[in-house]
């Protein structure tokens, strides 16, 4: 044998004493490891999956409420929306406050369908969008049911330049300040619509209409000021 092949077999002796005084001293660390590690994994994935048949409940709960409203059963559909709201997973629990409070609305009660757009337009844990769309639905609402100082307070903010609900807000704001009898200041809003570009051509044409109404009441555009 070469002294080559000597120090070999004498290196893999060592290595295997070295292996089997390490395995004999924390064979049971490596083992609690590996356990933990699988059951690890295997938690993890139960979670996963017990999370996710839970959204799917919810989903399941939000489409039968909407199924519910969109068959008339607008008393049926508030009930389970609001039992949704209270105790939904995931995302569905916003979805069904946005959902209930437009539900309110169509049962023709305005003054729940506000309160409840209002509690979402404050609400910080949604989305700041979702947020102005509640704002946006809320003012609109008051169009028919309020006055122009509560419209006001929920749309003048979102009908600045560049906002991106502003065409809906000054069209809605224009149309309260209408019906307040605020000829001039239905005007300004009316005509802040027609005068920009981007305004979609159905907001535009029935911002036109309204200016025509105006002119038969003797507004005209020049008598008006900056709101």
């Amino acid at each position: 044998m070469s002294d080559d092949s000597f120090i070999r077999e004498v290196e893999d002796e060592l290595r295997s004493d070295q292996l089997n005084t390490f395995w004999s001293k924390y064979k049971y660390l490596v083992i609690g490891g590996a356990v933990a590690l699988v059951l690890g994994t295997a938690g993890k994935q139960g979670w996963d999956y017990w999370q996710n048949s839970i959204a799917a409940a919810s989903g399941d709960r939000f489409i039968a409420a909407v199924e519910l409203s969109n068959d008339g059963k607008h008393d049926e559909a508030i009930a389970a929306l609001e039992s949704l709201s209270a105790d939904g997973s995931g995302q569905y629990p916003a979805l069904a406050k946005i959902r209930l409070a437009a539900e309110f609305a169509k049962n023709d009660e305005p003054e729940k369908a506000v309160e409840a757009f209002d509690a979402i337009a404050g609400d910080s844990s949604f989305d700041e969008s979702l947020r102005n769309v509640a704002r946006l639905r809320s003012g609109l609402l008051l169009v028919d049911h309020g006055s122009y100082d509560e419209v006001a307070e929920r749309l003048l903010s979102m009908a600045d330049t560049g906002k991106s609900f502003r065409h809906s807000a000054r069209e809605g704001l224009g149309l309260s300040a209408w019906k307040a009898k605020d000829y001039k200041q239905a005007l300004v809003w009316f005509s802040a619509i027609t005068e920009d570009g981007q305004a979609p051509a159905g907001v535009q044409e029935r911002a036109r209409i309204m200016m025509q109404l105006l002119a038969g009441q003797g507004v005209k555009p020049e008598e008006t000021q900056e709101g």
